[in-house]
């Protein structure tokens, strides 16, 4: 796994006394210490999303473009993907590019959700989220998550089905 993440600084010939270190300390970071010499067929798949997330890192961009990351994972695993994300992004501060079809997800790990509209895709919806961070699992709960997600909910459903927005607004 280790060769794994190092892979694209590696094949950009960056020295392995720059990357090496910081591997680690990356693994360490995503809760993968101990398992630098296993194979991807042996890591669940929050680990291997872990993983992922690790070999983004180690280039230190300036921004992580995460198109639908932890859509595979099972609830809980996505809750704790989700708060290592925040963690991440305190520590590391990439700009972070989150496509998502998860309305909450997008309200709890975003500074900013933008609802697209369908075909041709415009902007629908930009909503500011205002809560501070790092958050916790106590704000999917609180009256601000509540409302920014049914206003959420609300921009998408008039796409998927805009003969039902009709109808509740006759």
């Amino acid at each position: 796994m280790l060769d794994n993440v190092v892979l694209g600084v590696k094949s950009r010939g960056v020295p392995k006394a720059d990357y090496g270190p910081r591997a680690i300390n990356l693994l360490a970071e995503v809760g993968l210490k101990g398992f630098e010499n296993h194979y991807p067929y042996q890591l669940s798949g929050g680990m291997q999303q872990r993983v992922q997330i690790a070999r983004a890192l180690i280039g230190e961009p300036d921004i992580l473009l995460m198109d639908e990351p932890f859509g595979a994972l099972d609830y809980q695993t996505r809750l704790l993907m989700q708060k290592l994300l925040l963690r991440l992004w305190e520590h590391f501060k990439p700009t972070i590019l989150f496509i998502t079809h998860d309305v909450g997800e997008a309200v709890f790990i975003s500074d900013r959700v933008i609802a697209m509209t369908r075909r041709p895709g415009r902007v629908k919806r930009d909503v500011r989220v205002t809560a501070p961070k790092p958050r916790d699992y106590e704000f999917l709960g609180s009256p601000e998550f509540t409302e920014l997600e049914h206003e959420l909910v609300l921009a998408v459903q008039s796409e998927v089905d805009p003969d039902e927005v009709k109808n509740k607004a006759a």
